[in-house]
């Protein structure tokens, strides 16, 4: 049985969308609901093959953005972090009217490291697509660390993470190394700059897996969005940060 895991809480009149990243779920917003659920309804959604959305294999991007769509409200404001940021992305791309504003979290139109684009080693991205084979909980505790890592509570927030993988179903493998493969190939940076609807991305200063000099990049290749870098953030800013977080997101939806 195929079925998307969605849920609504809040009490805003405003829809906003989270799409968790790679290899975890919904509740990995936790921290977020009781400082965004008075200002938005917030729909909390396991992408497709992750968490409690079984059934559903590796499928690509626009794909899962069809998913997603069908079960999305008319319009709504979707927030995205990491590989979630893609499929915000994509669905801007695809249905720009239903789409309020994209929010972007520690992502990137192009995760790997290019010519004159800093990002992931492409042999990283290998590395972990064949530690998968054969040992999942070892890739997922590496690439957890990764995200934390120079964190003033990277063990805390490490920790938080891999508890909230492990409390619900674990993705197969095939839908990991499809994410790990959407991470390593695909490439948005010269679609998303047509979009014409509020764009805001947030940077944790101290990322390793997406760093801040793709800000400075795309604020000029993109200068219709805007950009906010969190002083003593990772990964995962919304973990570390989350007061400050919170008021980076509301301040938007209300500009």
């Amino acid at each position: 049985m195929t079925a998307l895991y969605w849920q609504t809480i809040g009490e805003g009149d405003r829809d906003l969308v989270l799409l968790h990243g790679w290899g975890l779920n919904a509740e990995v917003w936790g921290c977020m609901l009781e400082r965004l659920a008075p200002h938005f309804r917030l729909h909390l959604v396991d992408l497709p093959g992750y968490g409690r959305s079984q059934g559903f294999g590796a499928i690509p991007l626009p794909q899962i953005a069809d998913v997603l769509l069908a079960a999305a409200p008319r319009k709504a404001y979707w927030l995205g972090w990491s590989l979630g940021g893609l499929v915000a992305g994509q669905v801007a791309l695809m249905r720009p009217e239903r789409v309020a504003g994209v929010i972007t979290v520690a992502s990137s139109p192009c995760f790997t490291a290019k010519e004159q684009w800093p990002g992931i080693n492409p042999e990283v991205l290998s590395g972990f697509q064949q530690l998968l084979s054969y040992d999942f909980h070892r890739t997922v505790e590496r690439f957890l660390a990764l995200q934390t890592l120079g964190t003033e509570s990277a063990r805390q927030d490490a920790r938080l993470l891999k508890t909230v993988v492990l409390n619900q179903p674990i993705p197969s493998v095939d839908v990991l190394n499809g994410g790990l493969e959407m991470l390593r190939m695909v490439d948005q940076r010269q679609l998303l700059a047509t979009l014409t609807m509020p764009v805001l991305r947030i940077y944790g200063y101290l990322d390793g897996l997406v760093p801040r000099k793709v800000a400075t990049l795309l604020d000029e290749l993109w200068p219709r969005s805007s950009s906010v870098v969190i002083a003593k953030a990772a990964h995962a800013p919304f973990i570390s940060h989350p007061d400050e977080f919170a008021s980076i997101i509301n301040r938007f939806a209300e500009a």
